[in-house]
This record gives structure tokens, C-alpha cells and sequence, in this order.
């Protein structure tokens, strides 16, 4: 066509050949499906498949070509012999997918590994590294956070038994390593403040410098999988957290690819914290920056494939030199290769040798893999000229990749990424073509099909995977698109000068960041939307539920097209759900009340409570276990400034939260108690406030403090000298608030012994019969009798999540409190609490 055409270039719009072809497509669904079932089943199974699969197949094929032969010339024969061919092709594509589901899942079966890992047997093991380290995120357990790790996949190559016996084995296994920093080991007030978040110290272990293919002497235990579907062979969980014996070094493309990550990382120090944690993310998938509140908001709008190496942005790269994809049937013209007149098919020869490049810098995982077999469609088609050589393309890559690794036919992540590549090739140019019809610009109408072609087609699979639906996905990835290719493309710019030109490379950084930090408030804006999600059926059923919802929604629109004002409205409409303005969510729901005085966040199993000190301005006592969730109460309360926050005591159920509370709202002042233990929470606290230049103070009895119409009295804990308290619950800081006639008694976690101090001591003069009881330590069995009959509370509100393991509240403290007279409420059950009014107008909203 492009010959044809008598340009050097090829014609503008070569014309479409056909149909889209899709033989290919059958051939590589049966290959996914066959080993998703095959590639954990016993061998007897496998060999039965691959034996049945290759006789029909290889019977089918000598019956068409004897059928070709006798009609050859016969175009009318050749058709009727097509279907058998197009089913002989699906059989040997089965047969082979079998046999490498089989040859994969035997080496989880073979050597001494996996009889090790059942006798949880200590053993000494030489190991190559097949992956990136990662780091496991922060995880909330109880009151405290469970201590990160890294995690590295790897292949035993060697194992010595306890009693000294050697014996060599390739079996895969994921090993597991303490990552916190070795004691004693220095750490600068910089170190200890350029990170918002508790996996700083991870950041430090020397396992998360290791380059894969780097060989390794490890001591530690062998466990079995979690569950059988696992890719590994057994768990390897390493003793200590001293620094790794190297025996054998990375390979040299693997050198290489080291020291241009470590350049990026190096040309991002300076950057800040946003753009430092994304921009390595955005070009090689390097998310060790990246905290876990970003993390979750990147989850919540479902823009986490900006987070990791993808085939989005792989593509991006590749449009840079050979033009943009969607233009392959036309000028592919407009890229690099373009102006420098390169040919046609020497474009694709490059295209291919950037591929490996990327492959290599990025790193050989499966998800790399995909990138580049999915970012590499587009290069068939510069390669031909023809748009329908895509969706073969897709096929042939789906198909080399499964068998490759059958393990991709389980990954959630393969799936997904086959989703939207498809949704890309074949919804997309229809439904930009309609809303062009609809006068829609052209390139506001292909970024939005795509956009919506994307979501349509993935968010069932991420409801499954997260039993939740983002309503702003489509919006929030819209707004992204625009930052995205810029931040990719001077991603790598600065990967590519770090090595040689750092200055450079500091200055790319630099104007890679603006784009960078617009993709970051873009999704910390959406997941703070407080109906910016709807909780959904996290099975497959529930997935075809959102797939039927879907095709309606898309039908409905189709029509909504043709009339604008109704159209409009219903834009109107969503936004106003989405968005839910207080004004208008207060006329509806009547949450939160009017003239509401204090508020007590539903934000599970930890404590967040808000005392209001008028036109936007509270004081915040606690943060709560979960950043998001406190983000959302404190935007529903209206509060926009916060001139004192009070954390208790530093379990994470009460301060990990704390970049929700911080989130867009001006902060005086952080007041914490003067015990600072669990010692990396109480760090985690002093990051957050000296990040965004927060003075942090202690709270100590006898305190007064006011603003606008509210004032308190510190009465816990007592000026030193002070008794050593038994724990960081009997340190918590305890506070009596008072606000237009209303009196409020928060007593934090303390337990039996320091309320009974309280009592003795000379703070006990504040305390008397109050209007509201914060009840200690979520509602537990550990109450002080005699405190509970001296505040004779009116009403008792006690935190705590459902379905907790603890069994808060307690039946006895909710049966103590109700014999005093207290109407007892509970978050678990009945939601957030706002108290409205005093004296005998005293009473309680819930949310």
C-alpha cells in the first residue's frame, strides 16, 4: 500500500484491507485458558492433555491437507477445510501451553526444596535473585504496625541440610528478610525526615541495592506457600538483618541496568517528596519511595498503573520515535524517525531494539514482559501499514507470553493489561468516532474513549480484586493523561543523562516534577472525594453484575448523546454525587448537624475524634489507623483548619492516619504525649510534621488552652518527674473540653492503674459529672469502676472497628456504663457520631 502510494513515506491513509483479522484470537484464548487450569495439576493430567491435545490436532491436520489436495484450485474446498485447520491450530496451541504449564509446575515439585519447606527446616542455601527487592507495605495490627520487609524472588541453586549434606536444585522460592536498619546503625535528622512514612527505614537495608541474576549465601527457615496456586516452590524467610553474603556478582546488562536506575534516584533526591516517590515509578517501576497513603489513593482512582512499568507508558516512548500508534494506518510520520528519514521498516527494527533496551533497564519480571509485549503491538503495524494487523498482534503476544510463562494465566495483572490493550484497539476508535459525530474535538474525544474503552473493561476485574468501584476513574485518568506523557518522556530523558550528565539529569528531574506532582494531587483530590467510590460484590459474580451495569450505562449514554441538555444534567447530577458539598449532603442526609459541637470519625478499629471550634476550625484529637478514612470525616465535618492536633499516644491505631488529617488543611501545631514509644511510630509522627514544618509539642497536666468558643484542661499526663508508665496506653494524653455549656472527657487509651492515678491526682479536681465520655481504650474490660461512677457520664461513645479480634467494646464495660445511665454508642454499629446542643437539648447525630 505504502508502495503503491508513489511516496517515499507511504500514502497518508493507506486503505483498510478487510476485516479485522481474528484467527489468531481462538488459538491464543484456549493457550491462556489451558494453562491457568493446567499449571498447578498433577502430572498425570498434564501428560493426558498435551498426548490428546497433539493426536486430534496432528489427525485434523492430515485431514485438510488431504482435503487441499484432491480440491486444490477450489476456493469453495478450501473454506470447508478451513474450520478444521482453525481447530487444529486451538489443539496444538493446547498441547503446547499443557506442556509448559507442566514443565513449569514440575519445578515446584522437584529437589529437596518443597519436602524442606514442609519440615520447616533451618538450612543454608545458595541462591540467584530473579527480581527487584520490594518492600512490603505498613501494615496496621492492633496498636501497632506490623514491621515492613523485603521481598525477593529468587531460585535455589544449592541447599546444605542440616547435616551437611549438599544437593543442587533450581526450585523458586520468594525470600523474605527483616528490612529494618541494623542497630546502632547512624541516621541523620535528614534521613529521618525526607520520608512521610514508616518504610523509611527499610529504604536503608543494604538487600535493597542487590541487582538480580546476583547469587547470594542466605541461613534461614524454608516454609510452605500460602496456598497452592503460589509460583514458588516454598518461603525463605532469612535470619537476621546484617547485610547479604554475595558469592557470585550481576550479571553485566544487569550492572548496567543498576547504575541507571541508581541515577534516576540519585537525579530525584532533591526533588520533592511526591515527584521523588513517582518519577522512578513512572519510567522503571521503582516504587520503594512511594508511601503508603499515596499508594491508596492511586488505588482509589484506579490510576495504579501509573505506579509500575505498563504498557501505557512504554508507548509513549515508542510514539516519541516512531509516532503516535493510533496513527499507524496513516502518517506514522510525526515521530523522531520521521524527521530524521528513517524508513518504514527500519522504524520497526529500531522500535524493536528500544524494545529490549527497555526490557533490559527495567528488568526482565512478568510485568516488564507485558509492557513491552504489549507496548510493541503498535510496531506490526508500522511495520505493515495496516491497523488490522493489531489485534493479531495482541494474540500472538498473549500466546508467546503464556508460553513463556504460564504462571501470567492466573496473574490478575496479565489480565488486566490484555483488557485495556484490547479495549484500546477495538472499542476506543469507535466510540471517539461517535463523539466526533457529536462535534467533540478529535483529540478531547480520542483521550476520552480511551479513558472510558479502559475502564469499561477492566473495572469489573478491579472490583473483584478490591470489592470496591471508583466512580472517578474515567475523570481522574483524563486529568492525568495530560501530565503523563511529559513526566514519561522527561522520565527518561533523565534516566538517560543521569550517567553522564548529572546536572542535567537534575534539571530534567526538575521539569519532569511539575507534571509528576499534577498526576499526584490529581489522585490524591479523587480519593478524597467522599463519593468518589462505592463498595461492591469483590467476587465474580459481583463482576458480572458491574459488566451488566456497565453495558446499560454505555447504552444509556449512547442515547444521551443525541439530546445535550438531559445529557447535561445528568453530568450535573454525577458531579453533585461525587462531590457531595456540605451544604447540599447536610440538606439530604443531615450529616453532619448543625451547630454540632463534637464528632467521633468511624474509621475502624482506632480512634479520631473532633472537637468543632467554629467556622471550619476544630481541634482534632487523634488520627485513626487509616489516612483516608479520617480524610473523609474531617471533609464531611467541613473542617478546613485545624489549629491543634492531640495524639494520644503513638499506636499506629492513633497516628497512622495522620496524612489524612495533614491533608489540605492549615495545621498549627501537632501535641503528643511525652512517652515516645512504639519509638518508629513516634518517629513516623515527627516526619509527617517536620515535612510540612509542623511544631510538635508535649502535653503535660495542667495545661489550659482555648479557641474561638472552646477550651480544655490537660489532666494526663503529670510534669515530670513523672512515673514510668506501664506502656503506651498509661501514657496517653487525657483532656476534659468544654464548649457552649457542653463538657467532654477524652481519656485516650488509659487503663486501670493510670485512671486510678488520675483520680489521685491533683487534676482530679477538673473531673465531675460530664455530658460525654470518649470511653478508654475502644470500650475494653480495662476500666477503672470508681472513674466511671465519678463522671457519671450522659452519654458514653467508644471507637472500635467491626468484627474486631478483640472483642471491643466489652459487654461488662457497655453493662458498667449503661447502670450509670449512659446511653452507650458505638462506631462499629452505629457509624460516625456528631453531639449536638447541652443540657437537657444534648443529643447525638449519626452519619
Amino acid at each position: 500500500m505504502h508502495a503503491a502510494s508513489g511516496k517515499r513515506l507511504g500514502a497518508s491513509h493507506p486503505r483498510q484491507e478487510g476485516p479485522t483479522d481474528l484467527r489468531l484470537v481462538p488459538p491464543a484464548l484456549a493457550a491462556w485458558a489451558t494453562a491457568a487450569v493446567t499449571v498447578g495439576a498433577p502430572p498425570g493430567w498434564v501428560t493426558g492433555v498435551v498426548m490428546v491435545s497433539l493426536i486430534a490436532g496432528g489427525a485434523l491436520l492430515l485431514a485438510g491437507r488431504r482435503g487441499t489436495r484432491t480440491t486444490r484450485g477450489s476456493r469453495r474446498e478450501w473454506s470447508r477445510s478451513w474450520p478444521r485447520i482453525s481447530v487444529a491450530a486451538v489443539l496444538l496451541c493446547v498441547a503446547a501451553a499443557a506442556a509448559s504449564a507442566g514443565l513449569h509446575g514440575a519445578d515446584l515439585r522437584r529437589g529437596p526444596v518443597p519436602s524442606l519447606a514442609r519440615q520447616f527446616a533451618n538450612v543454608t542455601a545458595e541462591v540467584e535473585i530473579t527480581s527487584d527487592p520490594r518492600l512490603t507495605r505498613p501494615r496496621i495490627k492492633g496498636d501497632h504496625m506490623a514491621p515492613t520487609a523485603v521481598l525477593l524472588d529468587a531460585k535455589v541453586r544449592r541447599v546444605t541440610r542440616a547435616d551437611g549434606t549438599v544437593v543442587k536444585t533450581r526450585a523458586p522460592v520468594l525470600m523474605i528478610v527483616d528490612a529494618r536498619s541494623p542497630r546502632g546503625s547512624p541516621e541523620s535528622s535528614a534521613e529521618r525526615s525526607s520520608e512521610g512514612s514508616p518504610q523509611r527505614a527499610g529504604e536503608r537495608s543494604p538487600w535493597l541495592s542487590l541487582l538480580p541474576s546476583t547469587k547470594l549465601r542466605v541461613s534461614g527457615r524454608l516454609v510452605p506457600a500460602l496456598s497452592g496456586g503460589d509460583d514458588i516452590a516454598a518461603v525463605l524467610r532469612v535470619r537476621g538483618s546484617g547485610p547479604p553474603e554475595v558469592v557470585g556478582e550481576p550479571s553485566g546488562p544487569q550492572r548496567i541496568a543498576g547504575r541507571l536506575r541508581e541515577g534516576l534516584r540519585e537525579a530525584t533526591d532533591g526533588l520533592e517528596a511526591d515527584a521523588r516517590a513517582l518519577l522512578p515509578g513512572l519510567v522503571v517501576g521503582d516504587t520503594s519511595r512511594v508511601t503508603q497513603e499515596l499508594d491508596e489513593a492511586f488505588k482509589a482512582t484506579d490510576l495504579t498503573h501509573l505506579l509500575a512499568v505498563s504498557g501505557g507508558n512504554f508507548t509513549i516512548l515508542l510514539a516519541l520515535f516512531i509516532g503516535p500508534p493510533g496513527l499507524a494506518q496513516r502518517a506514522e510520520r510525526r515521530g523522531l524517525a520521521a524527521r530524521l528519514g528513517v524508513p518504514l521498516r527500519a522504524t520497526a527494527v529500531f522500535g524493536g531494539a528500544l524494545t529490549l533496551a527497555f526490557v533490559i533497564v527495567c528488568r526482565p519480571d512478568p510485568s516488564v514482559l507485558r509492557a513491552a509485549a504489549c507496548g510493541s503491538i503498535a510496531l506490526l503495524a508500522i511495520a505493515t501499514g495496516r491497523r488490522r494487523s493489531l489485534i493479531p498482534a495482541l494474540a500472538t503476544a498473549v500466546l508467546l507470553l503464556v508460553l513463556y510463562d504460564p504462571w501470567l494465566a492466573r496473574s490478575y495483572g496479565f489480565l488486566l493489561s490484555v483488557l485495556a490493550t484490547g479495549a484500546l484497539l477495538t472499542l476506543a476508535p469507535r466510540w471517539s468516532a461517535a463523539l466526533q459525530r457529536r462535534r467533540v474535538p478529535p483529540r478531547a474525544a480520542e483521550a476520552l474513549a480511551a479513558a472510558a474503552a479502559a475502564q469499561a473493561v477492566c473495572a469489573p476485574v478491579v472490583a473483584v480484586l478490591s470489592a470496591r468501584v471508583s466512580l472517578v476513574a474515567v475523570p481522574c485518568n483524563l486529568l492525568a493523561e495530560f501530565a503523563v506523557a511529559p513526566a514519561t518522556v522527561l522520565g527518561f530523558a533523565t534516566l538517560a543523562t543521569a550517567s553522564v550528565a548529572m546536572p542535567v539529569a537534575t534539571a530534567l528531574a526538575w521539569c519532569a516534577s511539575w507534571p509528576t506532582r499534577w498526576i499526584a494531587d490529581i489522585a490524591r483530590t479523587g480519593a478524597a472525594l467522599p463519593g468518589g467510590g462505592l463498595d461492591w460484590p469483590g467476587s465474580w459474580t459481583g463482576a458480572l453484575l458491574l459488566a451488566l451495569v456497565t453495558a446499560v450505562v454505555v447504552r444509556v449514554g449512547r442515547r444521551l448523546l443525541r439530546h445535550p441538555w438531559l445529557g447535561g444534567a445528568c453530568v450535573v447530577l454525577f458531579l453533585l454525587v461525587v462531590v457531595q458539598p456540605p451544604p447540599l449532603t447536610r440538606v439530604i442526609t443531615g450529616w453532619p448537624p448543625p451547630g454540632w459541637r463534637f464528632a467521633m470519625c468511624d474509621v475502624g478499629q482506632g480512634d479520631a475524634t473532633v472537637l468543632a471550634a467554629g467556622d471550619g476550625s476544630a481541634v482534632v484529637v487523634d488520627a485513626g489507623p487509616d489516612p483516608v478514612l479520617v480524610d473523609r470525616c474531617l471533609s464531611a465535618l467541613g473542617v478546613t483548619r485545624i489549629p491543634l492536633v492531640v495524639l494520644t499516644h503513638f499506636h499506629a491505631d492513633h497516628v497512622a492516619g495522620l496524612p489524612g488529617v495533614l491533608r489540605g488543611r492549615s495545621v498549627g501545631a501537632i501535641e503528643t504525649t511525652g512517652f515516645e514509644e512504639p519509638r518508629d511510630q513516634a518517629e513516623f509522627v515527627r516526619r509527617e510534621a517536620a515535612a510540612r514544618r509542623i511544631p510538635v509539642t508535649r502535653a503535660v497536666a495542667g495545661e489550659r488552652r482555648s479557641t474561638g468558643g472552646l477550651d480544655w484542661r490537660v489532666l494526663w499526663p503529670p510534669p515530670s518527674p513523672a512515673p514510668t508508665p506501664d506502656g503506651p496506653n498509661d501514657a496517653s494524653v487525657a483532656l476534659v473540653a468544654r464548649s457552649a455549656g457542653l463538657t467532654l472527657l477524652l481519656l485516650g487509651d488509659l487503663e486501670p492503674p493510670a485512671q486510678r492515678d488520675l483520680l489521685r491526682s491533683p487534676a482530679s479536681e477538673e473531673l465531675g459529672a460530664v455530658d460525654v465520655l470518649k470511653v478508654a481504650h475502644h470500650g475494653s474490660a480495662y476500666q477503672d469502676p470508681d472513674l466511671i461512677r465519678r463522671v457519671a457520664p450522659r452519654l458514653a461513645l467508644i471507637s472500635c472497628g467491626k468484627d474486631n479480634p478483640y472483642g471491643h467494646p466489652a459487654p461488662s464495660t457497655v453493662a458498667a456504663l449503661r447502670a450509670g445511665g449512659a446511653i452507650v454508642l458505638r462506631t462499629d454499629e452505629d457509624g460516625a457520631l456528631a453531639v449536638v446542643g447541652a443540657g437537657g437539648g444534648l443529643r447525638v447525630a449519626r452519619d
